[in-house]
């Protein structure tokens, strides 16, 4: 099994690092996930007092007080570092980060793969996921 089988298929927990509230791909995804049976829990400073799928938005990873799977991020690459160290601060650490469609930075790659985090870059969750329900489907 393949790294992205496996967050998929051992994920049920979701903490979308960027989201948003609006008819952008930083909403449609995680809408897509969650409809799929993920728990998605918003993360972004700039919606905060408002909730989505019955989750309200948070400042911060920390804020999370569940345990989280997959910490997935909708930021450009150089905000990327901030949130490495925010994430490296979860307790307990998610077992994976998801750099979305367009975002790769191969030194917080690193540095979370270091603390032991599985690391996906430059993917969609939601066409990897329909691939892999595909594959299913023809299994």
């Amino acid at each position: 099994m393949d790294v992205i089988e496996e967050i998929l298929n051992n994920t049920k927990t979701v903490a979308v690092i960027g989201m948003k509230d609006d008819d952008s791909d930083a909403f449609r995804i995680p809408e897509y996930l969650h409809k799929h049976g993920y728990k998605i829990y918003p993360v972004n400073s700039t919606r905060l007092g408002k909730s989505v799928f019955g989750e309200n938005f948070h400042g911060g990873v920390l804020e999370i007080k569940e345990h989280i799977d997959t910490v997935e991020i909708f930021r450009r690459a150089e905000f990327i570092p901030e949130h490495v160290k925010e994430i490296l601060q979860m307790k307990p650490l998610p077992k994976y980060v998801w750099f979305q469609l367009g975002i790769i930075n191969d030194e917080a790659a690193e540095e979370l793969k270091k603390a032991g985090i599985k690391v996906v870059q430059n993917a969609c969750m939601l066409n990897e996921h329909k691939k892999l329900s595909l594959k299913k489907n023809h299994e």
